[in-house]
């Protein structure tokens, strides 16, 4: 057989395609053997959110060592019987799909608090967090919030301690009626409230129909649950 001319379009063509097949193969296997590693973070980080969320340190206490027990509600604000934990932390993906379907992924901590996921959207994209309420299922342990694209200084400063911290010790309720917390532009005025971020409307409003949207899902949980102050 002559051999090719490897100065001819064929050749150079049969060459390119070869090469794409490769590198496409190359990158497949590649994506496949760092799939499970990459589950394994994301959900790692998960669960160091909701650790820091209730006032815990991550680098020395660990998930086990703060959670009791992951649950999901139903729309009554009853456990869901034969959730595994794989499908408690699955359903953080797509909270609200998770929400449309009338489920509610909680985590109950060992000292009576319990972390509520919220999810929403800010200026440029999702915002979302892990909202920790005392023992009485009204006053604010911690959050911890993150999001997808705010702008750096502005409304990205929601990922910072100190805007975080200002959440600590405000309450939910009013009576038995449900406020939730909400970021005031012009500073707080009460114990429902905190200071907004400057020139961070938008994200600062994503954020407060997160928390309250979020927080109304789990209201008859609240509701059986808090205590009369």
């Amino acid at each position: 057989m002559a051999k090719m001319n490897v100065n001819s379009n064929a050749y150079i063509i049969l060459y390119s395609v070869v090469m794409v097949v490769v590198v496409a193969v190359l990158l497949a296997v590649t994506s496949l053997s760092l799939q499970e590693r990459q589950g394994e973070n994301i959900l790692n980080e998960k669960k160091q959110q909701i650790v820091k969320a209730l006032g815990e340190n991550p680098e020395t206490a660990s998930y086990g060592d703060v959670v009791a027990e992951a649950v999901m509600l139903d729309k009554s604000g009853k456990k869901i019987e034969g959730k595994s934990d794989a499908d408690i932390f699955n359903a953080l993906g797509d909270l609200t799909a998770s929400f449309e379907a009338g489920e509610f992924p909680i985590f109950k901590a060992k000292n009576g608090c319990v972390v509520i996921p919220v999810y929403g959207a800010g200026l440029w994209g999702p915002v979302w967090g892990y909202l920790a309420l005392e023992s009485d299922m009204d006053t604010v342990k911690g959050i911890v919030m993150d999001h997808s694209g705010e702008t750096p200084g502005l409304g990205a400063e929601i990922t910072t301690s100190k805007v975080q911290d200002m959440f600590k010790g405000k309450t939910i309720f009013e009576g038995n009626d449900l406020v939730s917390v909400s970021m005031r532009k012009g500073g707080a005025t009460n114990n429902h409230e905190v200071d907004a971020i400057s020139g961070g409307t938008k994200t600062c409003d994503g954020v407060n129909a997160m928390i309250k949207s979020g927080l109304e899902g789990y209201l008859p949980f609240l509701n059986a649950n808090k205590s009369n102050k």
